[in-house]
């Protein structure tokens, strides 16, 4: 019944929100459909055999994964904290967790840089105490890759916090259950939809993340160009073999999205 009533409401839309509607759809996929139709379908083949193309796009991976994992682990308790908490000051902290979504990426590279460089607030105990350099490293790569990802992450995992009913968990806990069981139990099934949310535009933006990356760590083949530098390299000297590049990062990021979708968008049609 609410189907076909949304049906019924969606049938009558007003022109004043088509219009814009459909300029804004052309808007976000005219550049997508231009870089398709640009893309030297010929080439490709001979692009993606190359060994720098393949280590970029494998690099890209594997530090995109490592870093929603690392926001998994830090940014599921830290959305619980913000939800669920009595903690003083929980509009500042959200909005300070909120920043790096806004905030330009090379300005959150340079705050990496100061903070755990060699000479940064933390990194030169680290360096001095147990020889530990992060910037220019395959880690510093995850690391500049979770700082932009992670709030992606917390605001999904919030909201879907938010927007559980307490009764379950309640009850589970006239029962007799402790706090660690009920979440692992009966919080994390209810917002499972929303994890998964927040892990997949997570994963997305941390697989596409330029501007921290190559601030604090570099662009050194193998170990810190990742495929988003690896096409801006290409863009000044190949730009087939950029558009390539684009496109294989378009590609991989659809795919991903597009598999997901049933569970990321709650499967709604």
């Amino acid at each position: 019944m609410n189907r076909v009533r949304r049906r019924a409401v969606g049938g009558r839309l007003p022109v004043v929100l088509v219009l814009p509607a459909l300029v804004g759809l052309a808007f976000l996929l005219v550049p997508l459909a231009g870089l398709l139709v640009r893309t030297p379908w010929g080439a490709v083949p001979g692009q993606l055999v190359r060994a720098e193309v393949g280590q970029a796009l494998r690099l890209s991976l594997v530090c995109a994964s490592l870093a929603t994992v690392i926001c998994l682990l830090l940014g599921v308790p830290l959305a619980w904290l913000l939800a669920r908490s009595d903690l003083p000051g929980r509009g500042v902290l959200r909005a300070l967790v909120t920043v790096p979504l806004v905030l330009p990426p090379v300005v959150g590279g340079v705050a990496l840089l100061f903070v755990l460089g060699r000479r940064g607030l933390v990194g030169q105990y680290l360096d001095a105490w147990f020889g530990i350099s992060l910037p220019f490293t395959t880690a510093g790569v995850v690391l500049a890759e979770a700082f932009v990802a992670m709030p992606f992450l917390v605001v999904s995992v919030e909201g879907a916090l938010r927007a559980a009913d307490p009764r379950y968990e309640e009850a589970a806990a006239t029962l007799g259950a402790s706090r660690w069981l009920i979440f692992r139990r009966v919080t994390l099934p209810t917002i499972a939809p929303g994890v998964v949310a927040g892990t997949v535009l997570c994963w997305a933006r941390a697989l596409g993340e330029f501007g921290a990356t190559i601030t604090f760590a570099g662009n050194f083949p193998g170990r810190t160009t990742t495929m988003p530098l690896a096409v801006y390299l290409a863009l000044e000297t190949d730009p087939d073999a950029a558009v390539v590049l684009s496109v294989v990062l378009l590609l991989v990021s659809v795919a991903v999205l597009v598999g997901l979708r049933d569970r990321w968008i709650g499967g709604a049609p």
